[in-house]
């Protein structure tokens, strides 16, 4: 029988070290099957990276952030928060 991991600790523990490394990082959201709970083999993690300091296009803001330390294969998003969003929208 196959055993697909619960990464919620191993998430949580990463957010932690994140945010002492990085003050500027206010949530870190799951979204997607594992966020649904309906995770399965194959399933990815998909978070969401609040960082109020977050600049440039999504490719560069996700350089700040060591997702391969995480238990699974990882798809992120980083974004503002929403007062620096309202700060930045033309």
């Amino acid at each position: 029988m196959l055993r697909w991991p619960r990464p919620e600790q191993e998430v949580q523990a990463w957010a932690a070290a994140q945010r002492r490394a990085r003050p500027s990082l206010q949530r870190v959201g799951v979204f997607g099957s594992y966020g649904r709970g309906t995770a399965s083999v194959g399933s990815d993690l998909d978070l969401l990276l609040i960082d109020e300091r977050a600049v440039g296009p999504q490719h560069q803001r996700l350089r700040h952030w060591p997702l391969e330390r995480l238990p699974l294969s990882c798809d992120a998003l980083a974004r503002l928060t929403a007062a620096r969003t309202d700060e930045c929208s033309l």
